[in-house]
């Protein structure tokens, strides 16, 4: 069971190998939580996520056979990064087993840094398999990416950071996905600040601690935006420090992932991947909770595709009602275009697209189909344009 002593020793030892990241306080978020909310930036680190700690602590606990033997590891990206990194600063030969899945982005990353990647199995569990045997047959040391003290008391770091920077909290909310950096975070809480709650969160697809105090169930797994949490299993090392610190854990929706990037994005002005969002979809499923306290979170990485986090922040357009579709049935004339565009600008709506369909959806020889997609303030300016259109033409659609 590490502890508090355990994390101060990895912070001296990666002292100056991976970056003290900033501790913010951000009143846009606190205003739309109802929270005082302070987030640690470790999307700024130099693989873009904490990962990097864990592993740079790990490595420099080696001994000098094992540095030569060389490492391997499993990951869906930001500890493999990690590992590539410290092992390129170390000189250590280094292999990194990554599901197929993984995003472009993370893949391209890890091989930046000297690592051989190998892309194996369609989930998680099936690329650790594959790991162990390229590890048996290579003879290199597994650096497990949550499964081990070392890994642990180095991503607690993260969080001794935050209390030395910002001070004592009511709560902090942790993301699980092995769990490495609950553990870590844990372990370091609740010794420098008694009674402190933890929240742990995982992704409604792999919530093995759904049923928390309770035994872990087996999730569904599949897609997830969060693909950094995406572990059907948390370690059995991490599990004992959570059964032991950890005050409750709660679960979220992909939507609820995804309206925390957006709002990370816009109003912490914060690039964050989806594992980086989870403690704030937490505290944005159940605000009443954390209403009027003092509550610290993780950024913790922020390796997003750039097609999915505009995807990402286009869907969120959509549901907060800033972005319109419109399907019209209109008389196929002059000046028709005109006067809808007109109707749209007195307004305030911005048109983004048109699409002008005659032949294949009109219901008369002498009318069109005519789709726009426009932008709004809000939803209530988009039902204003919406309404001011259906005066003067059939809107089928919006």
């Amino acid at each position: 069971m590490i502890g508090l002593a355990d994390v101060r020793a990895a912070q001296a030892r990666i002292a100056g190998k991976v970056l003290r990241t900033p501790s913010v306080p951000s009143s846009a978020l606190s205003r739309a939580t109802g929270c005082d909310l302070v987030l640690k930036l470790d999307n700024l680190q130099a693989v873009g996520s904490f990962k990097e700690r864990g592993a740079a602590n790990k490595l420099a606990l080696l001994t000098e056979s094992e540095r030569a033997r060389g490492v391997i590891t499993v990951s869906a990206g930001n500890h493999a990064q990690g590992v590539a990194r410290h092992a390129s600063l170390l000189g250590i030969d280094a292999v990194i087993v990554m599901p197929r899945f993984t995003p472009t982005a993370k893949v391209t990353r890890t091989a930046a840094w000297g690592a051989r990647v190998v892309l194996q199995g369609d989930s998680f569990a099936e690329a650790t398999i594959h790991a162990h045997a390229l590890c048996e047959s290579e003879q290199r040391v597994f650096v497990h990416p949550y499964d081990d003290p070392a890994v642990m008391a180095g991503q607690g770091t993260l969080t001794l950071e935050l209390l030395e920077d910002a001070g004592r909290f009511d709560t902090l909310v942790l993301p699980i996905g092995g769990g490495g950096l609950i553990a870590g975070g844990a372990a370091a809480a609740v010794e420098m600040c008694p009674g402190i709650e933890i929240v742990g969160v995982q992704v409604e697809n792999y919530s093995s601690l759904a049923g928390f105090p309770g035994p872990e169930t087996m999730p569904p797994g599949g897609a997830t935006i969060a693909e950094g949490v995406a572990v059907l299993q948390i370690g059995r090392q991490p599990l004992d420090v959570v059964r032991r610190h950890v005050s409750r854990i709660a679960t979220v929706s992909e939507r609820a992932v995804e309206d925390a990037i957006t709002l990370l994005a816009e109003g912490a002005k914060q690039v964050s991947e989806g594992a980086g969002a989870v403690a704030l979809a937490a505290i944005l499923s159940d605000p009443a909770r954390f209403r009027n306290r003092r509550v610290g979170i993780p950024i913790c990485g922020g390796n997003i595709d750039s097609r999915i986090l505009a995807n990402t922040l286009l869907r969120s357009l959509l549901r907060d009602g800033r972005l319109l579709r419109l399907i019209m049935d209109i008389p196929d004339r002059p000046g028709v275009l005109a006067d809808i565009s007109t109707i749209i600008g007195e307004r305030g709506g911005n048109i983004i697209e048109v699409l002008h369909q005659r032949l294949f959806s009109a219901p008369s020889v002498q009318a069109a189909e005519l789709e726009v997609m426009l932008e709004a303030r809000d939803a209530a300016h988009a039902e204003e344009i919406a309404a001011a259109l259906r005066e003067r033409y059939i809107v089928r659609q919006a």
